[in-house]
């Protein structure tokens, strides 16, 4: 039986470039390809990408469920929100009603993000954090409210509820997480990134860059194409009826590798003085005062600074390899590119 599948977050920059290429992507066969919309324009946007829309009521559960269970829906894609559960355990529920009613093996894929397993998050860092360590479910229940930051406390539990919330209900989870995501998103919606944008929205409006962390962090990074290429190899190899890992085997991190921030700071530090954008070209260490004026710049305050533009991650990808996903990109490309990055968000920052 055909697989009918389920969008969220469409107008993103994941999910709108997820559905500008699945028309090339090459698919097994499947049903229909559904996107959520919540607005006119948004349904007339997906339409391009051959997505029938669908509006569901979000403050409705039922309303949700319904409208998973009414349409055969067997794979939802939860593009937007890392930190929701009760929208996830809705989907979850809804998943299981179809399983019951078809026989067919249903999947939610959440999407999450690397800074869940950072130590912004208390996350170890003290060595290469696999995404196939089998221990990493326990890992994340051990950090759960260990974190400076309530909100990150919550998408670790997030994670976490989605895997515990499948098992209970026999759906297949994955937890899908992006880290430094970067490149001209595709889709009709948003085509920036969030980290990126964050350093330049800061340097522009203190016209200078500014690191925020001591030493040489580092941190995962993924070119947009590449990041949408995991979520299609996923999909295929669901839809080939194929075993790969879910439930707490089955995370997932979209990176060929990682980068110093340092680099990722200078590479963007030149780009922005070539369009007098700061001063110059140097690299300078943020003090407390500086720290409040680019949460000034980036709308959070001071102590949230690091979260945008910087911190310690050491999560490691391994499951995409494992299920064949070959991104196109080294983790140089990100500075090698740079300009072309910082040209696109400050053509953004300025609409």
């Amino acid at each position: 039986m055909a697989h009918n599948i389920l969008i969220t977050g469409g107008s993103g920059y994941l999910g709108g470039t997820l559905l500008a290429r699945w028309k090339e992507a090459n698919l097994p066969p499947h049903g229909k390809v559904f996107a959520l919309v919540r607005s006119q324009h948004q349904e007339e946007a997906v339409k391009q990408y051959n997505a029938e829309p669908i509006s569901i009521n979000f403050d409705d559960a039922g309303a949700l469920e319904t409208a998973i269970i009414d349409n055969d829906i067997s794979i939802v894609f939860h593009l937007f929100n890392p930190t929701d559960t009760e929208y996830s355990v809705a989907f979850i529920k809804a998943l299981s009603e179809v399983k019951k009613r078809t026989g067919k093996e249903v999947h939610f894929v959440f999407t999450t993000g690397a800074k869940i397993f950072s130590n912004h998050v208390a996350a170890p860092t003290d060595k290469p954090l696999l995404d196939t360590d089998p221990a990493l479910f326990e890992i994340q229940k051990n950090m759960e409210n260990k974190g400076p930051h309530p909100r990150f406390n919550q998408a670790v539990k997030a994670n976490n509820i989605v895997i515990e919330t499948a098992e209970q209900y026999g759906v297949r989870s994955y937890i899908f997480a992006p880290c430094i995501v970067y490149g001209k998103g595709e889709g009709f919606g948003n085509p920036i990134s969030i980290q990126t944008v964050a350093i330049v929205q800061a340097a522009k409006a203190l016209r200078q860059v500014y690191k925020v962390d001591a030493g040489r962090p580092t941190w995962p990074v993924c070119h947009v194409l590449d990041n949408t290429g995991l979520y299609l190899q996923i999909l295929r190899k669901i839809l080939s009826g194929e075993e790969i890992g879910h439930g707490r085997s089955g995370y997932y991190l979209a990176s060929p590798g990682s980068i110093a921030w340092d680099d990722l700071y200078l590479a963007i530090a030149k780009a922005m003085k070539q369009r007098n954008a700061v001063d110059d070209i140097s690299v300078k260490e943020a003090d407390d005062d500086i720290l409040g004026k680019m949460g000034d710049a980036l709308k959070c305050p001071k102590d949230f600074v690091a979260v945008q533009v910087g911190g310690l991650c050491t999560f490691t990808a391994e499951n995409g390899k494992r299920i064949g996903w070959k991104p196109r990109y080294e983790p140089q490309h990100i500075l090698e590119t740079a300009d072309e990055e910082v040209e696109l968000i400050l053509k953004h920052l300025k609409d």
